[in-house]
């Protein structure tokens, strides 16, 4: 409930002012084509704003700088690392649970192929302990199973903090780009102009000139 009372003082506007700019493409000789952009300071985000909504709610600060199509990707990222950990936390345990069953039957002379056993339960299809290599080696097998699934679960866990600051990183940096100037008046003017010297002395160059 307090997010979504937060979200509406979140998108509240900055200022009621619209600054128009106009500019000229000169890229045409015969007719200048003029064009006409705005920055509405009514949506101009905040950048600080945007990683604290963000830090509060993970892709809340795409939805206050507009980027509603960056959702998906934040989401579907924190679903991908969700259902890894889930797996390999689902393995780690059913190994964990094997090592220490079979452990403790073979220290209580107690080992059997009973397919209600963990460590039976879990071996392959048409495997038995003895294809395995016996009660020692099949203890090694899970103990080094179990190992692995908790390590690609912690892999998993540092994936999704990563997922997490990533989605702040763009958060800031969509916000502080907001109202970088992408307007069409980026052109090349090539022209003559006359340069003097140190002597007073006159003499013709081409100026090449990049407008951006």
């Amino acid at each position: 409930m307090l997010i979504f009372l937060l979200l509406p003082c979140a998108l509240k506007a900055q200022s009621d002012q619209i600054y128009y700019v106009h500019t000229e493409d000169t890229t045409h000789t015969d007719d200048k084509e003029e064009y006409k952009y705005y920055i509405d300071l009514r949506r101009q985000p905040i950048a600080a704003r945007a990683v604290w909504l963000g830090a509060i709610v993970p892709g809340l600060g795409q939805i206050y700088n507009g980027s509603y199509w960056k959702l998906p990707i934040v989401y579907g990222g924190f679903m991908g690392c969700g259902y890894a950990i889930s797996l390999n936390q689902t393995r780690y345990e059913s190994y964990k649970q094997a090592y220490r069953d079979l452990y403790n039957d073979a220290q209580a002379g107690l080992v059997n192929d009973d397919p209600s056993k963990s460590y039976n339960a879990i071996l392959p299809e048409g495997y038995t302990i003895d294809r395995m290599g016996g009660v020692s080696n099949y203890t090694t097998t899970l103990n080094n199973w179990q190992s692995t699934y908790r390590r690609y679960r912690d892999y998993s866990i540092v994936a999704t903090i990563l997922v997490y600051a990533l989605s702040l990183v763009d958060a800031y940096v969509d916000a502080s780009l907001f109202d970088f100037d992408i307007s069409p008046d980026l052109t090349l003017n090539v022209e003559p102009q006359l340069y003097y010297d140190l002597q007073q002395q006159r003499s013709a160059e081409l100026k090449l000139a990049i407008k951006f």
